[in-house]
């Protein structure tokens, strides 16, 4: 019989394992999550309010009108300027090889697209394509996306996840730093409003450049913003650092970031500030 083994003893039932993707463990209050009522919560533990990492694909449907969305700079492509290689490992090789996994040209998707029905200019940093930083591609697609925002007068937005500029490029990739920078400034020159969302992580170029540069710059909860990392900035200052240092609330309370927002209140909260800029464009004030 199948319950009694051939060494004489009863046999016992294999361990059934969870399907991966099937559930979720929260990392702040260890509660077990149902993975698609998770996804379904924008991916915020329902139990303790913890941020979970969230796919650049469900944010962007979660933040812009269905249907409204079209991207541009596809045919942008990262190429390897200094044969950069790590551990005899190629640059270029490793940019083929995440186009292939992640299914994105490079750490950033830019889109015209509507929220709320207000007409966008929407960039989100791919943190999944090489930790969201920022090269000579990155660089140019937020300038084209602040440009086209300038000509047509749309408020442009800028969901921020990123390690900072990426090595492999060198000072080109730092310049890309200026660049954005000066592109920014000309939406300012011309009074078009620049919203910057920080998401976890934004460091380093992009902390110390685009991010830190929004008419109004909103972060969601907990995440790690800042140029070094807070291990780096002990090693050198030889000194422990507050408790929550870096992190939202601590840069909120320094008048940093002008708003915490939840995730799932993300959306309503810039839907909000999309009106109050378009009733401040209409009554002439700026």
């Amino acid at each position: 019989m199948a319950w009694w083994s051939r060494t004489g003893g009863l046999q016992t039932e294999p361990k059934k394992s969870v399907p991966k993707g099937i559930w979720a463990k929260c990392e702040r209050c260890q509660a077990t999550l149902y993975d698609a009522e998770l996804a379904q919560n924008l991916r915020v533990c329902r139990t303790c309010g913890h941020h979970f990492r969230m796919p650049t694909a469900e944010r962007i449907e979660a933040m812009l009108d269905p249907g409204s969305w079209k991207e541009h700079d596809l045919e942008l492509e990262s190429t390897d300027p200094l044969g950069f290689k790590v551990d005899g490992k190629k640059y270029a090789d490793a940019i083929k090889a995440t186009t292939k996994k992640v299914g994105a040209g490079d750490a950033y998707r830019a889109f015209t697209a509507t929220m709320g029905g207000h007409a966008v200019e929407a960039g989100f940093f791919v943190f999944e394509f090489m930790g969201g930083s920022m090269g000579s591609v990155v660089g140019e697609k937020i300038a084209r996306q602040f440009e086209r925002a300038l000509a047509a007068r749309r408020p442009a937005i800028v969901f921020c996840a990123s390690g900072g500029a990426r090595m492999q490029e060198g000072v080109l990739s730092l310049m890309q730093m200026a660049k954005t920078s000066a592109a920014r400034s000309r939406l300012r020159e011309a009074h078009v409003p620049y919203i910057a969302v920080l998401l976890h992580p934004t460091t380093g170029g992009v902390a110390a450049s685009i991010a830190m540069l929004g008419d109004i710059i909103v972060a969601e909860p907990d995440a790690l913003i800042g140029f070094a990392g807070p291990r780096v900035i002990e090693q050198t200052i030889r000194q422990q650092l507050p408790p929550g240092f870096q992190r939202s609330e601590f840069l909120l309370d320094h008048g940093m970031v002008d708003q915490v927002v939840p995730r799932t209140q993300m959306r309503a909260t810039l839907e909000r500030s999309l009106r109050w800029f378009a009733g401040a464009s209409t009554n002439g004030s700026h």
